[in-house]
């Protein structure tokens, strides 16, 4: 991947967490992100799903703080946050371990009926508590629809986020997750 096409997807994924724009993120500010996830769903955070969604998060952030926390401050600066995210998850291993289950938390919260598959609407939520704007959300969703049924898998949304995240392929339909980076 171009380091170019690195550096945004990277910032936009630091943007989705740091909603406030302080320049740093903390635990608050990703368990925001999965509050702001469960009441769009309507969701309780004690529920099956709820409960996955938070626990995975809490667990993204540990991974997080270790790995990119360098100065032990509680926070990740938009500079930590890059570096580590590139050595721990992008060139590193770490995606499988650490993001791929609250990927999967998500994606699995999203699929409303239970059917392993997210429609349109259900994506266009999941897209506004990431920040998404409303205008890109449609490209999104059709550049992830290979099949054009008007549907994700739980799966193919899973691996969307694989690509966004740690995938090195600039033509990879996940690149597009969150809208044009």
């Amino acid at each position: 991947m171009s380091a170019e096409l690195r550096k945004r997807k990277l910032d936009k994924a630091f943007s989705h967490i740091d909603v406030n724009g302080a320049g740093a993120i903390e635990r608050d500010d990703l368990l925001g992100l999965g509050a702001r996830l469960l009441v769009g769903f309507g969701e309780s955070p004690t529920s099956v799903r709820g409960d996955r969604l938070v626990q995975s998060f809490d667990r993204v952030w540990t991974a997080l703080s270790a790995q990119l926390d360098k100065d032990g401050d509680d926070s990740i600066s938009s500079k930590e946050f890059h570096a580590g995210m590139t050595a721990a998850f992008i060139e590193g291993d770490g995606f499988d371990s650490v993001f791929r289950p609250a990927a999967r938390a998500v994606a699995e919260l999203c699929d409303g009926d239970g059917d392993g598959r997210v429609r349109a609407g259900e994506f266009r939520m999941l897209l506004s508590a990431f920040g998404t704007a409303y205008d890109d959300v449609d490209d999104a969703f059709d550049r992830l629809d290979h099949d054009r049924d008007g549907t994700l898998a739980v799966d193919e949304l899973v691996e969307a986020a694989r690509q966004f995240y740690a995938g090195d392929d600039p033509q990879a339909p996940g690149n597009w997750l969150f809208g044009p980076v």
